[in-house]
């Protein structure tokens, strides 16, 4: 794999000033790698790079990791999309990577092994087996040479590689394919990954002795890839070798939890790490293979609580104590749970687990004041990496679930006796108090769950009596981590505080955002946040269903907005809260909801603004960012909407920054900008500035729509344009630009619904004569692209589309203009698309839009009417039953609430792509208003077609509709008075 010097000079180079604390330089370096990214081979002078021993380490590595991902995005699939085999690396340079790959792995520093390992992943994810036969069998046959030559860093290199080609199978749907997979590596791999482990654990055993932990930490880095392999291999199903070879593995895995080694080599932290990998194993096999894993369980329970009583100086004991704390809980939920049903057994879990992994540890104090952002993490969002904290109080509901009377006594005693130590030191003693209410969180029923059972404590006495104070509390800055723990405590139990209660406290609460501590402002941001988009079940009159209503609205958070927002803009100004997304999510919720005038709209537009022109010198965290723009949106939305002579002052504050995206080409920004740029012309009247005017010559620009993640918000701004200003299209030939950028999009399955959006905002917008020269030049474009693309979701937006036409424009429009194109074009769209496709339509708008138009086809269309059309009228008919059949719940479920996207919504990584911004958007405009109900227009459309040719209909109905669709389609006319004749 020969790549020229001076490319990888160049690349290094770039790679280099990419991590630059200076922002024009390290935009030009990334304009210059992704212009480099076009050309042939880029992907294998990354290689080169990464495998280049004379160029800098942070280059090489940074280069790495843009190669992993290069292959995450481009590598082509079985499956891909004939249209997106532009973006696609070539077959010749994914032959070259395959070659070569392994072998570069194998010599990379660690650094840059792990993000090669990813690499390789990533590509044998799209070609492993299938297409990259050779991969297996290599990594086989160059452990063998490794283990053979005693070479454990090699060994270790082809473990790590394997492990991240076997790690699909832990989570993959299960299927034939994948089973057929399994079983391909099984075949290759089982007998290997055995012989490897038993190397390495006589090798550990010949060396137990040995006190010098770098000499064994490679051995124990061996034995732990095993057991993570051994992990992915039978996630799936218990295959026969390892059934059949299970004594050997479990009598390994049992010496390694009993065994001790020299403090050094304990302090090193490896063997507890690969105890925490068995401890996983062991997990595994008692929740998939209990019968077969029955005989060794109780010694495993043994082994496990023995290594919780150990006490260690290992950094990795935490992490090995939650993964044997998780085995103890799996077991204490299954059907062994009477191993820990006597009292004393239960008495010395709580008193010997779970009680000192709840209170706080002098890392947990370490970790709250030097790095908020991951304790955050951990402690409240449910990290990937297990809390001890969490990991016991699952333990302590996995024990309650089976003996919750005795477990609530022990409990509620520890409790007691955690407020009484408290209570006579408050000032030494705070760590006990906190312990408590993490007792109490983790055993209090939830709305919902099931179970009840003895209540632990009585929570409102609780609340009362250990919460609020807390709360209420002068000295509001002192024991941060305790008040921590209260905010916690509201936001896990908020749905069951009394809406009154909940306002009352509310003063105390919103002190909190100003307080010193990041954990804690970020914890009441997070509670006052969660507070606002709780909703209650409210029943629907005369129905037997129920609507989802919040619970808290405008009228109950305006007294409190002012400060609210004040002390949230403080926070913002924090040390490291600069950028804290629980602050501006909370901020940005309280303006989606509250009702704001005055100065206070302009100051926080303001402070928003600048703190946008902040974070673009370097945007960095992307979840803060986008809170960021929602909350603007939230701002310009309400208080725009309620008065419209705001509107110069956010052009005012908003238009330099917006500007300043689109010029220094902050791309991560451009989708949020053109949203808001949509928002400001939605709320703007005719006629538009020249600033606007010459955003829509940009606009109009190819090279604007060249950014895929940017088209969805470029139609949205294209939407509010042709809804201000419809007959400007005229002009300076627009709408052709228009027509040729939606071919465009049209060609791609990636962009093909913007193509349909922005085909169905001219529709709705802008007037058959303007539409009429160009209509055919439409169906042509889009029926070329129906010759091969016939996928589901392609022939559902083209009948929503056509609908669409026949609405706005008549049948007539619609029959004629396509037929023009073919004779009897219509016709055979209709039968071989619409029918079949009108009853998968989903989406309450489109049910209802393709209903109507269906309906209006049946009995306005000549092509239908005719007499040799009755089979065709009959099915389509039986297809628009079928559609209107879906119940009201399916289509309600099919909505969503614009807070509630906000809240699930999680960008992801630093790459642009498309977030919608709820705040920026309006629901889509109903078209058809007039018609309340499609049920109803279908069957009164019927009654009068039929009136006016009695006893012909009736017939075609019996023949054409499927028995179930005809008593639905009685049940309807019974239901609205309406007769077929």
């Amino acid at each position: 794999m020969e790549v020229p010097p001076e490319m990888l000079d160049a690349l290094a180079g770039w790679f280099a000033q990419s991590l630059s604390p200076d922002a024009a330089a390290r935009r030009a370096a990334e304009q210059s790698i992704s212009s480099a990214a076009a050309s042939p081979g880029f992907a294998l002078a990354l290689l080169g790079l990464a495998a280049s021993p004379r160029h800098d380490l942070q280059a090489r590595l940074a280069a790495a990791v843009h190669f992993k991902n290069l292959l995450r995005r481009r590598w082509p699939k079985p499956d891909a999309d004939a249209d997106d085999a532009a973006d696609l690396l070539p077959a010749s340079d994914c032959a070259i990577i395959k070659t070569h790959l392994l072998q570069l792995l194998l010599t990379a520093p660690p650094l840059i092994q792990a993000q090669l390992s990813e690499a390789l992943a990533a590509a044998a994810a799209c070609d492993f087996p299938a297409r990259w036969e050779s991969l297996l069998p290599s990594i086989v046959s160059s452990l063998g040479t490794a283990v053979n030559a005693g070479d454990v860093a090699a060994t270790n290199s082809l473990l790590a590689a394997a492990a991240s080609l076997f790690n699909r199978f832990r989570n993959a749907f299960d299927n034939n394919a994948l089973r057929l997979d399994l079983k391909y590596c099984l075949e290759i791999f089982a007998a290997p990954l055995l012989e490897v482990f038993l190397f390495a654990s006589r090798r550990l055993q010949a060396a137990a002795t040995t006190a010098n932990p770098l000499e064994l930490r490679p051995v124990f880095e061996c034995l732990r890839l095993c057991c993570e392999i051994f992990y992915s291999l039978n996630s799936i199903d218990l295959p026969e070798f390892f059934e059949d070879n299970m004594h050997q593995w479990m009598s390994e895995f049992r010496a390694f939890l009993t065994t001790s080694y020299p403090p050094p080599v304990e302090a090193d932290g490896a063997p507890d790490a690969l105890r925490a990998a068995v401890c996983d194993n062991l997990q595994l096999y008692m929740e998939k293979y209990e019968e077969e894993f029955r005989a060794y369980l109780k010694e495993f329970v043994e082994a496990v609580w023995g290594l919780l009583m150990a006490q260690t100086a290992s950094p990795s004991r935490a992490q090995l104590a939650v993964t044997a704390i998780r085995f103890l809980t799996t077991v204490a939920e299954s059907v062994h749970h009477a191993l820990f049903g006597s009292p004393e057994a239960m008495k010395q879990i709580c008193d010997s687990v779970v009680v000192p992994n709840l209170r706080l540890r002098d890392e947990d104090e370490e970790l709250f004041e030097g790095n908020w952002v991951e304790y955050v993490r951990r402690d409240s969002e449910g990290s990937d990496a297990d809390t001890l904290r969490r990991a016991a109080c699952r333990l302590l509901r996995g024990l309650a679930a089976n003996y919750r009377e005795q477990v609530a006594a022990l409990v509620s005693a520890q409790v007691q006796q955690m407020l009484a130590a408290y209570a006579a030191d408050r000032a030494n003693n705070w760590k006990e108090k906190d312990a408590a209410i993490y007792l109490v969180i983790a055993l209090m029923q939830k709305p919902g769950a099931t179970g009840g059972g003895t209540p632990v404590v009585d929570m409102e006495s609780f609340f009362t009596s250990v919460i609020v104070p807390e709360l209420q509390a002068p000295d509001w800055q002192s024991e941060p981590m305790l008040k921590a723990t209260v905010l916690r405590f509201l936001k896990e139990f908020r749905d069951q505080i009394p809406k009154a209660t909940a306002l009352a406290l509310l003063p105390s609460v919103v002190r909190f955002l100003t307080h010193e501590s990041n954990v804690v402002h970020s914890y009441a941001a997070t509670f006052i946040e969660n507070l606002l988009i709780i909703k209650d079940a409210v029943p629907v009159p005369g129905v037997n269903a129920v609507t989802r209503s919040p619970r808290y609205v405008a009228a109950d958070i305006n007294p409190f907005a002012p400060q609210i927002i004040q002390n949230l803009s403080t926070a913002l100004s924090f040390p490291d809260s600069y950028e804290n997304p629980y602050l501006m999510k909370c901020l940005m919720r309280v303006l989606g909801i509250a009702n704001i005038t005055g100065q206070i709209v302009h100051e926080i537009t303001a402070r928003l603004v600048g703190i946008l022109m902040e974070v673009c010198n370097n945007p960095k965290n992307p979840d803060f960012n986008h809170y960021l723009f929602e909350a603007l949106a939230a701002v310009i939305g309400r208080t725009g909407e309620q008065d419209p002579a705001l509107l110069p002052a956010f052009e005012a504050s908003l238009f330099p920054v917006l500007q300043r995206i689109l010029v220094e080409d902050i791309s991560e920004f451009w989708p949020y900008a053109f949203q808001i740029f949509a928002q400001l012309v939605n709320l703007s009247r005719p006629p538009l500035s020249q600033n606007y005017m010459q955003l829509f010559g940009v606009l109009l620009s190819n090279a604007t729509w060249d950014r895929p993640p940017c088209v969805p918000a470029l139609v949205r701004l294209l939407r509010a344009f042709l809804r201000k200003i419809p007959n400007e299209l005229n002009q300076e030939g627009r709408l052709p630009n228009i027509l040729a950028i939606s071919r465009s999009l049209l060609s791609r399955s990636s962009t093909e619904d913007s193509a349909f959006y922005m085909l169905n905002t001219l529709v709705e917008n802008v007037g058959l004569d303007i539409m009429n020269p160009y209509i055919s030049e439409i169906w042509s474009a889009l029926f070329t692209r129906l010759q091969s693309r016939q996928a589901v979701k392609f022939v559902n937006s083209l009948v929503v589309f056509m609908s669409l036409v026949l609405v706005k424009y008549g049948s007539g429009v619609l029959v004629s203009s396509i037929d023009a194109i073919q004779p009897s074009l219509f016709s055979q769209i209709l039968q071989r698309f619409w029918i079949p496709n009108l009853k998968l339509i989903k989406g309450a708008l489109e049910v209802k839009l393709t209903a109507v138009a269906s309906t209006k086809l049946l009995c306005e269309s000549a092509v239908l009417l005719d007499a040799a059309a009755a089979q065709l009228w009959g099915k389509l008919l039986d297809s628009i039953v079928t559609l209107l059949s879906k119940t009201n719940q399916d289509l309600a479920q099919e909505q969503n609430d614009g807070a509630d996207a906000v809240d699930i919504q999680k960008t992801s990584g630093y790459s642009v792509s498309f977030v919608r911004l709820q705040y920026a958007g309006k629901s889509e405009d109903d078209l058809l208003k007039e018609v309340n109900d499609p049920k109803q227009f279908l069957v009164t459309s019927l009654a009068t077609l039929s009136a006016q040719s009695p006893g012909r209909f009736g017939p075609v109905i019996e023949q054409h509709v499927d028995p179930a669709n005809k008593s639905a389609l009685l049940q309807l006319c019974a239901a609205y008075n309406a007769n077929i004749v």
